[in-house]
């Protein structure tokens, strides 16, 4: 009930923050430069109930709903904004196609093909999202200093996760567009400094919100949907992990925080973090908030608040016309990332170089009344979890029928996506009865779970040079995958056979070669585990890879997708998304200059 009631309060804090955040932004023009109609007085939020207020609207915006129903700059329903990222970590990390018909929502498509264009306007929806949940933190910590009824402890703790929020929300920024600016507490509207330049990296500062966060909150916190010192120590780490390729050191401070993370870590709720007994518990409302969570966006539905705190930024992306969702056939599973997940029948190993050569079969340009045998070579069981494909049971809905669930084939392919869907048998108690579709749903979005740290070890390690720890962590995920109990079975039964021909298995000792391999088998395994999550774009950024492995991705997927013959990715340029020109605009101050720089080759 204490992380409901956390839930419930989004909607107060909202309607607080409607106004405040947006007037508050480094990024505001001349025509917001007075007091805007219907903020709340500071004065009146100087207490201890006002703070946890304007605390929890920092954390309501971690879904990316929250600063209107419906976007302000055309591209329809604020769907940039979702907390899940999956436009820009998924579509262009190469694992999924716009997905729909050619022409809806062409923003997402023009990102999905690299036309950077900074009028598109879901570049404007992301940064507004994230400086408004870097204000609401910063709104927090200014008015604590006024109350006088909140207690010293609770005045650090406060100060922590209102510090922890000011820190993810800037990772957030630095990942789509590198250079940003950082917004402390003392950026106002009534200091007149928030006109404020994006001239360089802003690491430092978000590493000391981490370290701050991870030093001051306690271990168990009173609703599991607060980041507690486990949640701020991995995001630490993360941010090691994003600078590590360019400075080496960092991967070297990164392993005794991720030891401890390993050994120590526990749930904000105090439970010891380990990886679920099966794999799609993490994407099962019923089992949220697991120990396999670290930091999550809360989600709930039937709660008076029309779908709201339902996970709205996934609205899009359920089957066509049809239950599950009915709505709208976009965020379609990619060619590419299902052949990531065949295994070779004899070792049960990926094959790393070759997995693309000959596709999985699917039912393109099948009629769902027409016979369909699915593929038989061996497959990763995690597959079936992540991907929607014709012949094989979609959790308890039933086989998969193919066509008739896909809007058009030809544009976004034969697949569905699958890990925001719910069970049928969870309608209604998972999906919120008062929304216009059954796709606000309570399932949780997985900002940072378990297996994301073990895959993080067992880069550091590799990186440092302990190849066989390294192993060890990759099979430590991989033992999970192959344990047959988590495997779909055609239909429902312990006894009935399983959906598809899987085998999967472990990593034999000495097959860590040297750093190369390692390498290629973790960067791998992340896609397997954590395919359709919002990482992969970003993941292939700090590698250094994106450029390699995007264009080859376009290279084969282009006989697929006619709409992606003039995609291309371009090095030096499309790591990076461009600013807004919107955002460019705003931030002229006194002398009508605008004190933001567009990225390089926009």
């Amino acid at each position: 009930m204490k992380c409901l009631k956390l839930l419930n309060m989004k909607i107060a804090a909202s309607i607080i923050f409607t106004l405040l955040a947006f007037s508050l932004l480094p990024a505001c023009n001349k025509a917001l430069d007075k007091p805007p109609i219907g903020a709340v007085d500071e004065s009146k939020l100087a207490n201890k109930k006002g703070v946890e207020g304007l605390l929890i609207g920092a954390y309501s915006l971690l879904d990316g709903i929250g600063i209107g129903d419906r976007d302000q700059f055309g591209t329809g329903g604020g769907w940039g904004r979702s907390g899940t990222n999956w436009i820009f970590g998924t579509i262009c990390g190469s694992e999924a196609y716009t997905g729909s018909v050619q022409g809806d929502q062409p923003w997402i498509t023009a990102l999905e093909t690299f036309i950077g264009n900074p009028q598109n306007g879901y570049m404007n929806e992301k940064w507004s999202l994230v400086y408004a949940g870097i204000q609401r933190a910063n709104e927090a910590l200014r008015v604590m200093k006024k109350a006088t009824d909140i207690s010293n402890e609770d005045m650090l703790r406060i100060e922590a996760e209102s510090r922890f929020l000011r820190g993810f929300y800037h990772f957030e920024a630095v990942k789509m567009w590198n250079k940003v600016p950082f917004v402390d507490e003392s950026v106002t509207y009534n200091s007149g400094n928030y006109f404020l330049p994006n001239d360089t990296l802003i690491w430092k500062a978000i590493e000391n919100d981490f370290q701050f966060a991870l030093q001051h909150l306690p271990a168990v916190m009173n609703a599991p949907g607060r980041a507690n010192k486990y949640a701020a120590e991995a995001y630490l780490v993360k941010a090691y992990m994003f600078q590590g390729y360019k400075d080496a050191a960092k991967f070297a401070a990164a392993i005794p925080l991720l030891n401890d993370l390993i050994n120590n870590g526990v749930t904000a709720s105090g439970t010891r973090y380990q990886l679920l007994k099966q794999y799609h518990d993490n994407f099962n409302p019923s089992t949220k908030n697991s120990s396999e969570s670290v930091f999550a966006a809360q989600a709930s539905v039937n709660d008076g608040a029309n779908g709201t705190n339902g996970s709205l930024g996934e609205v899009l992306n359920f089957t066509w016309i049809n239950d599950p969702g009915r709505c709208c056939g976009f965020f379609q599973p990619s060619q590419y990332l299902v052949n990531h997940f065949k295994t070779d029948p004899v070792t049960g190993l990926p094959d790393l170089d070759n997995f693309n050569n000959v596709p999985v079969k699917n039912d393109e340009g099948i009629l769902s009344s027409d016979p369909f045998i699915p593929y038989a070579g061996t497959l990763d069981p995690r597959l079936d979890w992540t991907v929607g494909r014709r012949g094989i049971p979609y959790l308890d809905w039933g086989p998969h029928p193919g066509k008739d669930w896909i809007r058009d084939q030809t544009n976004g392919g034969p697949y569905s996506p699958m890990k925001h869907i719910y069970s049928k048998s969870q309608q209604e108690q998972f999906t919120d009865k008062s929304f216009w579709s059954t796709a606000a749903t309570a399932i949780n979005i997985n900002l940072l779970r378990f297996a994301d740290i073990l895959l993080w070890a067992a880069e550091a390690e590799t990186e440092t040079g302990n190849l066989d720890k390294a192993r060890e962590y990759v099979n430590m995920i991989r033992a999970r995958a192959a344990n047959p109990d988590g495997w779909v079975r055609s239909s429902a039964g312990p006894f009935v056979p399983y959906a598809a021909n899987y085998k999967l298995e472990l990593y034999p000792a000495g097959s860590f070669t040297d750093k190369a391999f390692a390498h290629k088998v973790i960067r791998f395994e992340r896609m397997l585990e954590l395919g359709m999550e919002g990482h992969r774009f970003f993941d292939l950024v700090r590698w250094g890879i994106a450029d390699v492995e995007i264009n080859a991705y376009l290279a084969k997927e282009k006989t697929y997708r006619t709409y992606l013959n003039t995609a291309q990715f371009r090095k030096g340029v499309h790591e990076y998304f461009p600013i807004p020109q919107l955002q460019i605009d705003l931030s002229a101050g006194p002398d009508g200059i605008p004190k933001l720089k567009q990225n390089s080759g926009y």
